[in-house]
């Protein structure tokens, strides 16, 4: 045991990456640093212009300001470290910088589906019970949300990764993967995983599936409601008012079941990783086009910042 420890700690881990095809390591570097420069700042654009008009401070753009800033620290968790592995020769990541790294993606990814979920409910409330908005999504509410959110999602991520710790590696290091996710770790164990493969499915069934059903609940209710509408008109504004926010929720939720909600015997290296792009780096880069380009208040928004920036 103390082999297989000391094996897993001074050795550290290869990521293997995206593809070992050295031609490809350059054309990929500049594709995925383009993707993160647009991410970040895509991102702090939305940021930015919630923050300079006071039209837009509502519970929905102070939940998509949040949510902007997660997409940020969640690409920046994976991206630069991917973008070095693409010019480098050797990339290796040391043992405790991937926990590190798996902690702090978990982290923010769960923040990214309980803030979807409580967007989905800024919308059910709006819609379904609207004299009572004011009420029910009273800032102080929404900072509670918010608090909550980050609270469950750091829990989880220490848990997982206190879980992770206890494993050993002792023969390939060889993570088939360009970051340090629960699957591909896990399949490098030497040690019995059959009990934390068994907790972590059930935890993040707990985690992950609360946040989604909670969506799911929404987005029922809101359908109902809106049917009842007698006019066409109204019920496209109903809905419309939900659209950028349901088609960021297929996206993200698409590719994160896809990923986990399998066991460890059906992972599949190529299939995962271009579903694991799609949820840590396409979706976050996405985000601030979806939420603009159909959304009169953040294009008046980000008008008003460019003004403010050029005047």
């Amino acid at each position: 045991m103390e082999t297989k420890n000391y094996s897993s700690i001074t050795s550290g881990f290869i990521l293997l990456g995206l593809s070992s095809n050295p031609q490809l390591q350059k054309p990929l570097f500049a594709i995925f640093f383009i993707m993160y420069l647009l991410t970040a700042v895509g991102n702090v654009l939305i940021i930015l212009a919630i923050y300079s008009d006071p039209r837009l401070h509502t519970p929905m753009y102070f939940f998509l300001s949040n949510l902007s800033f997660m997409d940020i620290c969640f690409t920046t968790v994976i991206v630069p470290k991917m973008l070095v592995n693409f010019l480098s020769e050797t990339k290796v990541i040391s043992y405790v910088g991937c926990l590190v790294q798996m902690y702090f993606f978990m982290a923010f990814a769960n923040t990214d589906s309980y803030l979807l979920a409580s967007m989905a409910i800024d919308r059910l409330v709006a819609i379904c019970n609207p004299l009572h908005y004011d009420v029910v999504m009273k800032p102080w509410h929404c900072l509670l949300m918010l608090m909550g959110s980050c609270s469950i999602s750091h829990l989880h991520s220490l848990f997982r990764v206190l879980l992770m710790s206890r494993l050993s590696f002792c023969a390939s290091h060889v993570i088939k993967h360009f970051f340090c996710d629960t699957q591909p770790v896990l399949k490098l164990s030497c040690s019995d995983t059959s009990s934390s493969q068994m907790v972590v499915m059930t935890e993040t069934l707990a985690v992950i599936v609360t946040p989604f059903l909670c969506i799911i609940f929404s987005y029922l209710r809101i359908i109902v409601t809106v049917l009842r509408i007698p006019s066409a008109a109204g019920k496209w504004k109903a809905f419309s008012t939900c659209g950028s926010h349901l088609t960021v929720v297929v996206l993200f939720y698409g590719s994160v079941i896809y990923v986990y909600f399998r066991p460890l015997s059906m992972y599949s290296v190529m299939k995962d990783r271009v579903a694991t792009v799609m949820y840590t780096v396409v979706t976050p880069m996405l985000n601030p086009f979806i939420y603009s380009l159909r959304n009169k208040d953040m294009k008046r928004g980000l008008k008003k910042l460019r003004d403010r920036i050029y005047s």
